[in-house]
């Protein structure tokens, strides 16, 4: 009996497929959102490792947020997971948006990784 993906997970696969498509070779950004909070690691497919990360839960960013759900939140995130990213020597990935529409805190990490430096 073949295994049938509901909703969100059928969204994520069809991302999924066509980022492994378009990627030549570049490690992937993947995002995740929670109701409270934001994450984001960089990850290298061809060897299944994980070269940055960054979240509102990192002790260092955790204490200026006043909320990790927020799109300024989302926003020090990029920035964050975007300075990791080029002290890792990365500065082309794909953006993996996972189920998640490009809109309100996913668009805002999107811009924000932008500005500091990562290339997609």
């Amino acid at each position: 009996m073949p295994i049938t993906l509901k909703g969100a997970d059928r969204r994520k696969a069809r991302v999924r497929k066509a980022l492994k498509a378009r990627a030549n070779g570049r490690p992937r950004l993947s995002i995740h959102r929670s109701d409270k909070n934001i994450y984001a690691q960089i990850i290298d497919d061809a060897t299944g490792r994980t070269l940055a990360a960054a979240s509102t839960l990192d002790k260092d960013i955790k204490s200026k947020l006043k909320s990790g759900s927020t799109s300024e939140a989302a926003a020090a995130i990029g920035k964050l997971i975007a300075e990791r990213g080029i002290a890792a020597k990365v500065s082309e990935v794909i953006f993996d948006r996972g189920a998640y529409l490009y809109h309100g805190r996913v668009k805002a990490l999107a811009d924000a990784a932008r500005e500091g430096g990562l290339q997609f």
